[in-house]
């Protein structure tokens, strides 16, 4: 692209020199530098410092990428980066690239990134004197009258010099001047039209043919010149010469007009008649002109042949002849302006772009750097560029032809992680004419989004007994991120379970979120728990979230029920009472059974297995009381023995059995005597002799041992202290065996009242019974000899100090004591 800026003074334009250098102006951002340099400098010439005369520093210029742009121009210069200096990359011929266009320059831009800078450069090509003047023809001929008045105007062809300035055509020289001199017409101090004035009349009869010498000069050093030969030959008389009705004529076409459009008619008139009368038209100018403009040589009709361009030209200067027969001539000009025409479209450069930037750059911050050029002139060269909405950027423009792309607002890659940036140039002309180019920016992305749990807590349930290692649930986190930053793992996060690390229950899958039970779980010990799971992204630094897992466990039906009343023992029979006088709907016992399992699991049901008499008892489905469903009659067996079904109500259900033993009897003696019947069995007797000697052989022991030791004690005791040793005997209590509290279970009521009565052979012999309405249970042990027992569990009898349970301190204890098997 070229510019003519200013026009040299004319002491500058007299010296040639082979190499010059100068620098205008130096601007830091967005300015310009000029250089002036000699056309058709050998290549790898120096332009200039351009480091120096940017300000920068030569490594910053490596550092950023720095470049040159040219646009659709030729690259006539190269920067070298190294030594931050300006070079000729390739020959430069003025007249090939300028024409006769002054000043001639070359104007490009220097572009660094990181940040985003740009430079105006422009080099002004000076002239040098390498072209001579040149006729379009060597020979050129005139048919001249002899009756050619003195004054007599001829025009001449006009030479050419491809220089400009000193160096372009400057002079014309016409040799001899025996009858014609050499007139010139000057602008701007050169000439530009030259005439052939007759100056003594001819002579056909002297000299029919005279030859002349037209020499063209320019300015240059050493000066330069080109000639045209000129023939005359004389004619008889014709004393009239055409002359045109204006001698400048003006006229205007737009640049886009068809080929054949008539831009104006010129017209000329001669005096004379006949064939001295006859004009004919035509141009004089040179090649260029004609290869556009033709003239019609008879009706003086100026159409158009060619393609003109405003861009290229925007005025044209036709110089039209007039000549007749007898070789008069005469001369005008049309001027033919080229009318502009919104032709061009914008074209739209971009110089330098960024394909690729993060989330989190700063507002403001340049994207991408245009060019904008349209050749049409005025209004139709004139463009304004938007782009499309909705997106955060903005449009800025930084010069004349230059826009700047800017981000307007934060950007978020989660939003969107690509733009198509689509820029829009639109020049003002009718109608209006518009390019657009679309700009691709992706959006690389930042770690600045925690993940994000599907739920804000977790709820989980597992039934007891798991396998360990089973997958429970599964934990959902995203991240809105992408790639590394959104890649998610799942930490189980430290605490506790009832003092124990929550990480023996469960584990978490750091990659899927699957929660796994570690070992198994027993409803009967946690019924629930909760833990928090992290979730972290991979991003640096990573960002994380928690969550709440609560893990329901679900009870399975585990455990059979257990009996707490009636307590089966190893080697005791617990017997219920029951009068021959109870009624119907008496109450006998209750069987009382728990069941550790929760829900339906642990809900209870009684039935009557087996009986002695099923026609005696029932038992209640749902609280285990045992009750006579008959009158007891004197028929009915002392002994009953009844098996009842403790079951639950799980899937599937479990159960226990319990047998409770039931007497008949309205007194202790009648019951008694009943089960003295039964101790004459061989294998009872076997075992009552055994149990016999070995209860012996204890009391005798213990006796024996507990009166040493009171002896030893004594005699101690009175070598330390002297003190009289006459004192009573220590008593040796006798304790029965223990047996099971049924308080301790909380199953059974507290009126239930249980008592104990000895045989007639025990130093006391009265047995105490319980108060009305009281619950009598008969204890038969075999590890006791034949003492019967019943329980008081209101008070512990052997705390009372007139308990018939007391046993005597004598030395010599007997007891007598009978097993009874209830069978």
């Amino acid at each position: 692209m070229f510019f003519c800026l200013y026009k040299m003074p004319a002491r500058t334009m007299r010296r040639q020199v082979l190499f010059f250098t100068s620098v205008v102006f130096v601007r830091a951002v967005l300015g310009q530098v000029s250089y002036k340099i000699n056309e058709e400098m050998s290549v790898g010439s120096l332009v200039g410092n351009i480091a120096h005369d940017l300000g920068l520093d030569v490594e910053k210029l490596k550092a950023r990428n720095t470049r040159v742009y040219f646009g659709d121009t030729k690259e006539y210069f190269e920067l070298n980066k190294y030594r931050g200096v300006l070079l000729i990359k390739e020959r430069i011929d003025r007249e090939a690239l300028c024409g006769k266009t002054e000043p001639c320059a070359v104007h490009f831009q220097i572009i660094l990134e990181n940040p985003i800078e740009f430079y105006r450069i422009m080099v002004e090509i000076i002239d040098i004197n390498d072209n001579s003047p040149m006729f379009e023809k060597v020979d050129i001929k005139f048919k001249i009258s002899e009756s050619a008045v003195i004054g007599s105007k001829f025009d001449l062809e006009q030479a050419v010099d491809l220089d400009v300035g000193i160096n372009d055509l400057q002079n014309y020289i016409l040799q001899p001047t025996d009858h014609f001199v050499l007139k010139l017409h000057n602008h701007a101090g050169r000439p530009k039209n030259n005439e052939m004035i007759l100056q003594q009349p001819l002579d056909r009869e002297k000299n029919e043919h005279l030859s002349l010498v037209l020499t063209a000069v320019d300015g240059g050093e050493p000066q330069m010149t080109g000639t045209m030969n000129i023939f005359i030959t004389v004619l008889d008389v014709n004393d009239n010469a055409p002359v045109f009705t204006k001698s400048i004529y003006k006229a205007s076409v737009a640049e886009n007009s068809p080929k054949g459009t008539v831009i104006v008619t010129v017209t000329a008139s001669d005096a004379d008649h006949g064939l001295n009368g006859r004009i004919k038209y035509s141009i004089r100018n040179t090649l260029d002109v004609r290869d556009l403009f033709e003239v019609n040589e008879n009706t003086g009709e100026v159409s158009l042949i060619g393609n003109i361009d405003y861009e290229k030209a925007r005025n044209y200067e036709i110089n039209l002849r007039a000549s007749d027969e007898g070789g008069l001539t005469d001369s005008c000009k049309l001027i033919v302006d080229i009318v502009d025409v919104n032709d061009n479209y914008p074209l739209i450069k971009v110089m330098s772009k960024t394909n690729t930037i993060t989330e989190n750059v700063k507002i403001h911050t340049v994207v991408t750097i245009i060019n904008i050029q349209d050749l049409d002139d005025n209004e139709n060269g004139k463009v304004q560029c938007a782009i499309t909405d909705n997106n955060p950027f903005t449009l800025k423009s930084t010069d004349s032809n230059f826009y700047s792309l800017l981000t307007d607002s934060e950007l978020d890659r989660e939003r969107s992680s690509k733009y198509n940036i689509t820029v829009t140039c639109s020049d003002e002309g009718v109608p209006s004419l518009s390019s657009s180019v679309t700009l691709t920016l992706q959006i690389s992305d930042v770690n600045d989004n925690a993940p994000v749990f599907e739920k804000s807590s977790y709820d989980a349930y597992i039934v007891e007994n798991n396998t360990p290692g089973l997958s429970i649930f599964t934990v959902k986190a995203t991240d809105a991120d992408w790639n590394q930053n959104a890649r998610v793992s799942y930490i189980l996060e430290d605490s506790s379970v009832n003092g124990v690390s929550v990480s023996s229950y469960v584990s978490v899958s750091a990659d899927s979120g699957v929660i796994h039970a570690v070992r198994s779980l027993d409803y009967e010990q946690i019924k629930d728990f909760q833990f928090h799971v992290k979730a972290q992204d991979g991003g640096s630094p990573p960002l994380s979230s928690n969550v709440t897992v609560k893990i329901v466990i679900q009870d399975q039906n585990d455990n059979a029920p257990q009996v707490l009343y009636p307590v089966q023992t190893g080697g005791s029979v617990v017997a219920e009472m029951v009068p021959r006088s109870a009624d119907v709907g008496y109450l006998v016992t209750k069987v009382v059974a728990v069941d550790v399992d929760s829900g339906q699991n642990s809900w209870l049901s009684y039935k009557l297995q087996k009986a002695t008499d099923r026609a005696l008892f029932e038992v209640g489905l749902q609280n285990g009381e045992i009750r006579t469903i008959r009158q007891v009659t004197d028929k009915d067996a002392v002994k009953q023995r009844l098996t009842v079904f403790v079951e639950d109500n799980g899937q599937p259900s479990r159960s226990a059995t319990v047998i409770v033993n039931v007497a008949v009897a309205d007194s202790y003696p009648e019951l008694l005597s009943e089960f003295t019947d039964f101790t004459h069995d061989k294998e009872y007797n076997d075992n009552l002799t055994f149990y016999l000697v070995l209860a012996l052989a204890v009391v005798s022991f213990l006796f024996i041992t507990c009166l040493v030791v009171i002896i030893s004690v004594k005699i101690y005791r009175w070598r330390q202290s002297r003190i009289l040793y006459h004192s009573s005997l220590p008593v040796i209590p006798y304790y029965p065996p223990r047996y099971s509290d049924t308080f301790g279970t909380g199953t059974l009521p507290h009126v239930y009242n249980y008592e104990v009565c000895k045989t007639t052979d025990s130093r006391k012999s009265d047995c105490k019974f319980g108060t009305a309405g009281s619950q009598n249970v008969l204890i038969m042990d075999p590890s006791s000899t034949g003492t019967m027992q019943r329980i008081q569990s209101e008070k512990n009898i052997l705390d009372e100090p007139d308990s018939p349970l007391e046993v005597s301190h004598e030395p010599a204890m007997k007891l007598i004591l009978f097993a009874f098997h209830f069978q």
